[in-house]
């Protein structure tokens, strides 16, 4: 059975579902992120999913990042799966604008993340919950 990692339950606020994956939302209202977690008990690496597992990924990575861009109005879009912190198999989607507190620097380590106020966490979900 599926357990999501006990670091991206705290940080993160559930979007929704693809085939494969959950959809978090980033509680960090700095930048718009979006990170994908299939949802496959013990896997830490891409390669570890089946071929079929690997195709959807990619697929839902790639149409994730460009509604992303497009409904962002994004600079340039960051995807990366890193794992140096959680381990579980996840694939961060970061938004970028030239004018970011971190550009053109990766976000990591950049600041201390902002958390969302109650009210706006609500309104981001529901706006990219209907989008």
């Amino acid at each position: 059975m599926f357990e999501l990692d006990p670091r991206l339950s705290a940080d993160t606020y559930f979007v929704g579902s693809t085939a494969l994956s959950s959809v978090l939302l980033m509680n960090d209202a700095r930048y718009p992120w979006l990170i994908l977690v299939p949802e496959r008990q013990s896997v830490t690496e891409a390669f570890d999913l089946l071929e079929a597992d690997q195709a959807a990924l990619w697929q839902e990575s790639m149409r994730l990042g460009a509604f992303m861009k497009r409904h962002f109005r994004a600079d340039k879009l960051n995807i990366a799966s890193l794992g140096n912190q959680v381990a579980q198999l996840h694939i961060h989607h970061i938004v970028r604008f030239h004018h970011d507190l971190a550009w053109p620097g990766p976000v990591w380590g950049i600041g201390v993340a902002v958390p969302y106020a109650e009210a706006e966490a609500e309104r981001c979900l529901s706006a990219l919950r209907e989008a």
